[in-house]
C-alpha cells in the first residue's frame, strides 16, 4: 500500500514538544557493518514513528557530530526580488550581509505556478517538462578547495564555524528555498513542489540538502559516490581490497566538504554511530531517487547500491518503500544515459506533479553487488 509523505508525517505529528534523550559526549563503538538506524546510542529499540523522529533527531546530531558540521538556522533576515531571470536573495545575520544570485529558467511547457528543481551549477539531468530551473552556486559560499572558512558563508558565521561545505551548500538552498517563498508568485514558482540535484561533488551537497531540508519534496543526487549516498564502511573495504576508490582518509587531505574533526574521525569510520544510509533516511518519507554509475571504481558502485539498499529499509519502516529508487549504468561521469531519464519522469510525476498513482518501486542496475552482508539487523514496521 502507498502512504503519502503528508499522512505519514501527519501519524509522527513531528513531536516538537517530545524530550528526546541527548547523546552522550564520548560514545565507544565499533561495527564493521552498517549501524542499525531502529537502534539508538543509549541502546533503545525504535519501534514507533514518534520514536523515529527522536531518533532521526540523533542521526542529525551525529552526522554533524562526525562528518557534516552543524547547520545554522534561518537568518534574522533573508529577502528577495526577481528581475528577469534572476532572484537576488539579501541575507543578513549579526549585522553581516551577504547576496547571492540565482539564475531562474522558467519552461516553454506546463502551467505555472511550476515546480522547481534547484540545481548544483548547471543540471546535468533531463529535466522534466514543465519544471523550472533554479541554478545555484555553491562554491560562492563555501569553495571546494582548501583551507576551510572560506566564502560567503564564513563570511557571515565566521571562518572557525565547524560546518564542513555540504552543509554550507544545505543551508545555501535553504536560504534559496526561502527567497521561492518569497517571490513564487511573481517568478511563478510553487514553493511548495521544490526538488534538488547535482552531480559528482554536486550530488553529494544536493543528497546533504535534502536530508536537512523537509521543505524539498525530491531529491535527486547524481553519481555522488563517496561522501554522498555511498557507505564509508563499505568503501573503506573496497580500498583495503585493492579498489581505486575514494575513501574517508583521501578525502580528508583535500576537498573542504567536511567539518575540521572529519580527518581525524575519517582514520576509522568503522568507530562511527552513523553512516550514510542514514543520511538517506532523513529523506524518508519524501521522494529520493538515487541515480548512479557502475562503470567508475572511484565513485563506490557497491558501496551505493549497498547504501541505498539499507536506506530503503528504514522507507519501509515508514510505510514508505516506494518513494526511494535506485537507477545506475555504466556510462561517462555526469552523462545522463537516455535510459535514466525515464526514471528521473516517473519521479518527478508523482513527487514534483503531485500524482500520487505514479508507480515508483524502483530498482535498476547492469551489475549486481553482494549487498545483504551489510545489514545485520531487522527492519521493524513503526506504528
Amino acid at each position: 500500500m502507498r502512504v503519502s509523505s503528508v499522512a505519514i508525517f501527519s501519524a509522527i505529528g513531528l513531536v516538537a514538544a517530545q524530550d528526546c534523550a541527548k547523546i552522550p559526549e564520548t560514545i565507544t563503538y565499533n561495527k564493521a557493518t552498517l549501524p542499525d538506524p531502529f537502534t539508538t546510542v543509549g541502546g533503545a529499540k525504535v519501534t514507533t514513528k514518534a520514536q523515529w523522529q527522536c531518533r532521526r533527531q540523533e542521526i542529525i546530531e551525529l552526522l554533524s557530530r562526525y562528518e557534516l558540521g552543524p547547520k545554522p538556522p534561518k537568518p534574522a533576515n533573508v529577502s528577495a526580488t526577481f528581475s528577469g531571470n534572476s532572484i537576488k536573495i539579501t541575507i543578513t545575520e549579526a549585522g553581516k550581509t551577504i547576496t547571492m544570485s540565482p539564475s531562474v529558467r522558467i519552461p516553454t511547457g506546463g502551467s505555472a505556478p511550476y515546480p522547481v528543481i534547484i540545481a548544483f551549477g548547471m543540471p546535468s539531468i533531463a529535466i522534466p517538462a514543465g519544471v523550472a530551473v533554479v541554478n545555484f552556486q555553491p562554491e560562492q559560499l563555501a569553495p571546494s578547495d582548501p583551507p576551510h572558512g572560506k566564502g560567503a558563508f564564513f563570511n557571515i558565521y565566521g571562518s572557525n564555524h565547524n560546518a564542513g561545505g555540504l552543509m554550507a551548500w544545505a543551508w545555501g538552498v535553504s536560504r534559496v528555498i526561502d527567497a521561492i517563498e518569497q517571490i513564487g508568485a511573481a517568478a511563478k514558482l510553487d514553493p511548495k513542489r521544490i526538488g534538488v540535484t547535482g552531480c559528482s561533488r554536486y550530488g553529494k551537497g544536493a543528497l546533504a540538502s535534502g536530508a536537512f531540508d523537509e521543505r524539498i519534496s525530491l531529491t535527486l543526487p547524481q553519481e555522488g559516490g563517496s561522501g554522498g549516498p555511498g557507505c564509508w564502511r563499505v568503501v573503506a573495504e573496497m580500498k583495503r581490497n585493492g579498489t581505486k576508490v575514494e575513501d574517508a582518509v583521501q578525502i580528508s587531505g583535500g576537498d573542504q566538504w567536511f567539518n575540521p574533526k572529519f580527518a581525524q574521525n575519517a582514520k576509522n569510520v568503522n568507530a562511527w554511530p552513523e553512516d550514510h544510509h542514514m543520511l538517506m533516511g532523513l529523506v524518508a518519507p519524501r521522494g529520493l531517487l538515487v541515480i548512479e554509475n557502475t562503470g567508475i571504481d572511484y565513485l563506490g558502485p557497491p558501496s551505493t547500491a549497498a547504501c541505498t539498499t539499507a536506506a530503503k529499509e528504514i522507507y519501509k519502516s515508514l510505510g514508505a518503500g516506494d518513494s526511494i529508487g535506485y537507477t545506475a549504468s555504466n556510462h561517462g561521469h555526469c552523462s545522463l544515459p537516455a535510459n535514466q531519464g525515464p526514471d528521473i519522469a516517473l519521479f518527478a510525476q508523482r513527487f514534483l506533479f503531485g500524482k500520487a498513482e505514479t508507480k515508483t518501486e524502483m530498482w535498476k542496475t547492469d551489475k549486481k553487488f553482494d549487498v545483504k552482508k551489510w545489514i545485520d539487523w531487522a527492519t521493524p514496521t513503526l506504528t
